[in-house]
């Protein structure tokens, strides 16, 4: 299972890149694995204002439906519309190609609410 230290997670597998202001959010390779072959991707819209832990995107795959929460509080700036075509990506590169959004961040100090790379590995392994 595949953890990358430099980034931070949520206890609902989501994974967390923060840059500046910006936090790039996909779902960790655990969640990926879990869900099956990824057929649907809802992406959130561009200029939504979401609040930490509401659902703000859906994935769909051959076994089931996920929601995905907001890891942080902000707005959508962008989104992935590569998924749109191929929603697989977040299969094959669940940490690249396979990123959801981009939040500017509300609040700087809410990212540390989120879990690092060994604390996210204790919560799967356990």
């Amino acid at each position: 299972m595949n953890i990358p230290a430099e980034l931070r997670y949520t206890k609902d597998h989501e994974w967390v890149k923060i840059t500046g202001t910006t936090a790039r959010v996909g779902i960790t390779d655990y969640a990926q694995d879990a869900l099956g072959d990824v057929v649907f991707v809802e992406l959130p819209q561009i200029n939504a204002t979401v609040s930490a832990g509401e659902s703000f995107s859906e994935v769909e795959s051959t076994k089931s439906v996920s929601e995905i929460y907001a890891p942080l509080a902000g707005t959508v700036v962008a989104v992935n519309t590569a998924l749109e075509a191929t929603p697989e990506l977040i299969n094959s590169d669940p940490y690249g190609d396979g990123w959801l959004c981009e939040l500017e961040i509300g609040d700087a100090g809410s990212a540390d609410s989120l879990l690092d790379a060994a604390g996210y590995r204790a919560l799967v392994e356990n």
